[in-house]
């Protein structure tokens, strides 16, 4: 039976190297690879009788100008600001942007990242909230694993815990900060709106704001669950309507959320802010129409899109690299004092 030929993942572990770095080394990368491991990977592939893959190679030397971007709703001005800001540093590097809609289904994030893949993209950027669940993170990281071993590079906007270098959003620590402010304006009687618990953005704000209610005020926040949207916000605000009408504030945990929260007081004759006060979390573009002015927790959404283009551009790295950033508390008319 004939000897099994040398791989890639072969040849990274006889070097001690990352399988990426092992292929920029290989594979004629313009991605600079220290000459330390670039020297002991040509000695591991050459003891191995290592070939490169032709198909690899042109990936990694970045022959396809295609970016792909996943996110979860493009439809949500989240997204939609996010992919606006990506788009317009891809366009400084004369590279082309392929944006595709997920639904927020994991099996069809599966799908059009394995698409992706046969396109043989130069880059791959993930924008959405990761879920609670650990099989469909593995089959993620399946799946990344062989692109960027061929050349390609992964970066995620969402919470670490994929491989790959990501743009963290402290969303924890921007929701107590909201619930801090709130607190000191004079509210005693919050509410938290919140999405699907698999969800990890839902869960990181809503704790955040019951950890900051906490240390601010007495009394303990109740909380609404239901679809991340505008009229899973309105259903939930009903809800709290209807059992907690004694409720002087409400935190809804994402901009979407809390503009269908709004209507529904409005459907219900409550009046937003003098019955009760709203406020949200992103600053989505939309909000500049709103009345009145919601108060929320700003992002830079545009130059998230923007810093996770940098990172599959810029220099490969050994490990993950994190870009953390920190959201600010931004009043506005719905949240007066009380």
């Amino acid at each position: 039976m004939a000897a099994r030929a040398a791989t890639l993942t072969d040849v990274a572990k006889e070097a001690g190297v990352s399988l990426a770095t092992a292929s920029r080394a290989l594979n004629g990368s313009e991605r600079v690879v220290r000459a330390e491991l670039h020297d002991r990977t040509l000695a591991a592939a050459a003891r191995l009788g290592y070939t490169p893959n032709a198909q690899a190679q042109s990936m990694a030397k970045g022959s396809t100008d295609l970016v792909g971007l996943l996110v979860n709703d493009i439809a949500d001005p989240y997204f939609s600001t996010i992919a606006a800001g990506l788009a317009t540093a891809a366009e400084e590097h004369g590279l082309l942007v392929m944006l595709c809609s997920t639904g927020g289904r994991p099996e069809r994030e599966l799908e059009l990242l394995a698409a992706l893949r046969r396109q043989r993209g130069r880059a791959i950027v993930l924008a959405g909230s990761r879920i609670n669940d650990r099989a469909h993170l593995r089959e993620l990281a399946a799946h990344v694993e062989p692109f960027t071993a061929a050349g390609g590079r992964v970066a995620a906007i969402s919470e670490p815990r994929l491989p790959v270098d990501t743009v963290v959003v402290d969303n924890r620590r921007g929701a107590q900060d909201l619930a801090a402010r709130l607190a000191e304006l004079g509210y005693r009687r919050p509410a938290v709106l919140t999405g699907p618990e698999r969800l990890l953005v839902s869960r990181d704000r809503r704790d955040g704001f019951l950890a900051g209610w906490r240390r601010s005020a007495s009394g303990e926040p109740v909380c609404a669950a239901e679809e991340f949207s505008r009229d899973g916000g309105s259903r939930a605000m009903q809800r709290v309507l209807d059992e907690h009408p004694d409720v002087d504030v409400v935190f809804a945990i994402n901009d979407l959320m809390a503009l269908g929260a709004m209507a529904a007081c409005r459907e219900r004759g409550v009046r937003v802010p003098q019955d009760v006060a709203v406020a949200g979390f992103d600053d989505i573009s939309t909000l500049r129409d709103v009345t009145p002015g919601l108060t929320t927790v700003r992002l830079p959404l545009a130059e998230m899109g923007r810093m996770a283009l940098d990172l599959v551009l810029g220099e490969d790295a050994e490990k993950a690299r994190r870009r953390k950033v920190r959201g600010e508390v931004v009043l506005r008319e719905s949240t007066p004092g009380r």
